[in-house]
């Protein structure tokens, strides 16, 4: 993997965002400086070390005294009627310190794996035979667990009076099928992507303890303060008595916030048994109950005129969200949610959009959601229009995209990959393993508010920064530390960084690319606060780097603290980027093998190019999971998740990585924004198109699979409707 820095040509002013107006009592924001010591410098990660000896102690470490296993009884219907739920012989086996019901004893259960009780014992082994101690009667109910099937008139209803279906939502300007019919080159086609799994290294989970009304969280979460308001509201609580810890986590991808079910049951045994409860799900319940990527079928129709300007789109989304909206709730198109029209200026377009439910477990946000499908349907079918046009891709795409950045990324991208070099008529690969090539944009939104941060600077010169972020993995702590170590002159190292708790200064949550761009305006004006009151205490004027220690030893016996919080100016939103991807197809057997990615994105001021290159190749390798092996199945018969583990649901690991070039673009006048999503959007479009561009033939579906090659390529039975 490798790494190249593009920056902007110098403007003819300072690229320093400017402070916005501010109230006339709040003082002016001190701009981030130029140029930087340590900002923008590679740095290597402050936590490393405690990771790789094991001094890190994430929420599946954490052992409480007194602490008992939780364990979840779960629905082993797809759809019933529960009419009675009998905990007495659970509650009474040697072991069990406590048996609860997720809700009443009598209720409906709308897909296998929704959460019926708990239970809390001494010993794992207790646990598990006091899940299948509880007698639960239930009379089964018709299910649908397959999308061509909830979407048919006779099918099953997940929610009785209520179509699995919902309203349309629809966006349209032009007239698209006057402009349609006036097109040199049309292309359609239907373009799915399945439901994607939750499947961070880490499984959900928290450790909870309630004693009275205090309650004290340590959770596996994107999001301290959701997990402390939504517990606080639970058990009727002040939000005061709830403290949340997440010290460090094994990932999130969107789904980790809040207090989810397994928490409020947690919470419920810890009441009843007097001790704290550790409910860390296994991997199954991982991939039944805990959210996921809604599936899409998206039906696309472009048009261009003969000089490859595009002129119309016609786009019809279905997507399912499991259980969660859907119906008459939905307020129209629940669950499809694509971001539809994508990149290109349609002048003329219509895009109707469906929810469809059902009775599978409820979707929740995916690393950019709404965005990784519609890249796949809109740039596969550009590549097909540029095809019929007798267009290379990448000039097509010059010519309709107007984004000026992207323009660019586009350009350095190809230069850096060799696309003049290497692109061939799609099908003319030489041999049975035939190379192909291909490209896809993304965009993405990002930004960030809210965030407070606490500096506290002690005589001997040591710092600490307190804020309430939680760290994915994606290196919180040692942006933090290189913002206070730009601010005092200082090395990260010098900085001790506290973050993870709802005692701290509020942070938002960790989603949406929001992170570094909500908490490092914070930490800088904490800093910036801290030193003008330390350089005013001891009459140093300027008291940072080699007069830092002088000046500490200034302070007195008291440690000198500051309060500090996100400031507009500091800050922007808006990533995006473009990847290319050149794959290796074997006719013969359908294995698909992603040689190289170059992937070019915009960064804007970049802390760290360390850890926005380690997101950016990780973005890639979700993408290219999405793109070749991550599919859910479910089984129509049972309505049961067939492939429930790692063994069986394949996500992208080392042997699966391509050589991997990352272009980071360097906007400092936009300020920090977040770079966690963006390079995952364009990733699956871009080796589908590799695929098409090797074959010959367009597989329309994610993954890419050996099967579907072999079936684009005549050798095999289609089955993917199977």
């Amino acid at each position: 993997m490798a790494t190249s820095l593009s920056t902007n040509p110098p403007p003819q002013q300072s690229a320093q965002p400017q402070p916005s107006a501010q109230p006339s009592a709040a003082p002016p924001v001190t701009p981030w400086p130029t140029p930087s010591q340590v900002m923008g410098k590679p740095t290597s990660r402050v936590d490393g070390p405690a990771k790789v000896t094991g001094a890190a102690k994430y929420t599946y470490d954490v052992q409480p005294e007194g602490w008992l296993y939780g364990m979840v009884l779960r629905s082993k219907w797809p759809a019933a009627k529960v009419t009675k739920i009998d905990l007495s012989k659970a509650q009474s086996m040697p072991g069990v310190k406590a048996a609860v019901l997720a809700e009443g004893e009598q209720r409906t259960v709308s897909y296998y794996g929704q959460e019926l009780a708990g239970v809390a014992a001494t010993t794992k082994q207790a646990a598990e035979d006091a899940i299948r101690a509880i007698v639960v009667e239930a009379a089964p109910l018709p299910f649908v667990v397959k999308e061509d099937d909830a979407m048919k008139p006779d099918s099953a209803q997940v929610f009785a009076g209520s179509p699995n279906v919902s309203q349309p939502s629809l966006k349209e300007e032009g007239t698209v099928d006057q402009a349609m019919a006036s097109a040199a080159a049309v292309v359609e086609g239907e373009l799915r992507t399945s439901v994607q799994l939750h499947h961070p290294l880490e499984t959900h989970g928290s450790t909870i303890s309630v004693q009275g009304d205090q309650v004290k969280a340590w959770s596996s979460t994107q999001g301290v303060f959701s997990v402390r308001d939504g517990l606080s509201g639970f058990l009727n609580v002040p939000q005061t008595n709830v403290e949340v810890i997440c010290d460090y986590m094994g990932g999130g991808f969107g789904a980790k916030f809040g207090a989810r079910d397994h928490d409020k049951i947690a919470a419920k045994l810890s009441q009843a048994a007097n001790a704290p409860v550790k409910m860390m799900l296994p991997r199954l319940d991982q991939g039944l109950a805990v959210g996921n990527r809604p599936s899409s079928i998206q039906k696309i129709k472009f048009g261009a005129d003969k000089d490859g300007k595009l002129l119309a789109a016609e786009v019809t989304n279905h997507g399912s969200p499991g259980i969660s909206g859907g119906g008459k709730s939905a307020g129209g198109g629940g669950g499809a949610g694509i971001a539809t029209p994508y990149l290109y200026k349609f002048p003329n377009f219509r895009v109707q959009q469906y929810g469809v439910i059902m009775n599978t477990g409820p979707s929740s946000a995916f690393r950019a959601p709404g965005h990784p499908p519609a890249s796949f349907g809109t740039e596969s079918m550009i590549d097909d229009l540029a095809v019929k046009l007798g267009l290379d891709p990448l000039q097509f795409r010059l010519l309709n995209d107007p984004n000026e950045v992207r323009q660019r990324e586009y350009k350095e991208g190809a230069d850096k990959f060799g696309w003049t070099a290497k692109y061939r008529k799609p099908g003319s690969s030489p041999g049975p393993v035939k190379t192909g090539i291909g490209v896809a944009a993304g965009t993405w939104g990002g930004g960030g508010k809210g965030s407070e941060a606490e500096v506290q600077i002690n005589p001997d010169g040591t710092v600490e920064v307190r804020c309430g972020t939680q760290d994915l993995g994606t290196g919180s702590r040692t942006v933090v530390a290189i913002v206070a170590a730009e601010a005092f002159g200082l090395t990260p190292g010098q900085i001790k960084v506290t973050i993870g708790d709802t005692k701290l200064p509020f942070s938002g949550g960790s989603g949406g690319s929001s992170t570094t761009a909500s908490m490092s305006p914070a930490v800088w004006d904490a800093c910036q606060n801290a030193l003008a009151a330390l350089q005013q205490q001891t009459g140093v004027s300027d008291a940072r780097g080699t007069n830092w220690a002088d000046a500490c030893r200034k302070i007195g016996i008291n440690p000198l603290t500051a309060r500090g919080k996100w400031r507009d100016g500091l800050s922007g939103s808006g990533a995006g980027g473009v990847n290319f991807a050149e794959v290796e197809v074997d006719t013969e057997t359908g294995h698909v093998r992603c040689t190289k990615i170059v992937a070019v994105h915009d960064c804007g001021l970049i802390v760290n190019p360390l850890t926005t290159t380690s997101q950016i190749n990780g973005g890639i390798l979700c993408g290219l999971g999405y793109a070749l092996y991550e599919e859910r199945i479910m089984d129509r018969q049972t309505g049961l998740l067939l492939n429930t583990s790692f063994d069986s649901y394949k996500i992208a690991n080392i042997a699966d990585c391509p050589d991997i070039d990352v272009i980071l673009i360097d906007m400092p006048e936009r300020g920090v924004i977040g770079i966690g999503e963006p390079a995952v959007i364009p990733s699956g479009g871009a080796i589908a198109n590799a695929v098409a561009n090797a074959i010959g033939v367009r597989v329309h579906s994610l993954p890419i699979t050996p099967a579907k090659i072999l079936a684009a390529l005549g050798k095999v039975p289609n089955l993917t409707a199977v």
